[in-house]
């Protein structure tokens, strides 16, 4: 058990999804604003900027995000992962309930 009373491969996991979590907030903010900078980004979500530079770093190393003069853009990868996300999302949400199940 780590210091705040939690497994870390529980931990792990929770790091995890709630990551994967604020870069699906970003990428919907910057598909409904585009172009957006940092700044506007890290007001509208919440997140401090550092955190919001590292999930643009990501988004666009996975190529699902441009920059511009004007901010950030999305670009044509998007749906593609996006429809891909959906279904992975599907297939884990039937396994964690399985696991749950057999408890």
């Amino acid at each position: 058990m780590n210091r705040r009373g939690k497994s870390s491969i529980t931990s792990k996991l929770e790091d995890e999804v709630n990551l994967l979590q604020r870069h699906v907030h970003m990428l919907k903010a910057i598909m409904e604003n585009q172009p957006i900078g940092i700044i506007r980004l890290s007001e509208l979500l919440k997140h401090p900027q550092h955190k919001v530079r590292y999930s643009l770093r990501i988004l666009e190393q996975e190529g699902l995000i441009r920059p511009s003069p004007d901010g950030a853009m999305t670009t044509e990868k998007l749906q593609e992962f996006l429809d891909q996300l959906k279904r992975i999302l599907d297939s884990t949400s039937r396994t964690v309930k399985e696991l749950r199940a057999s408890l």
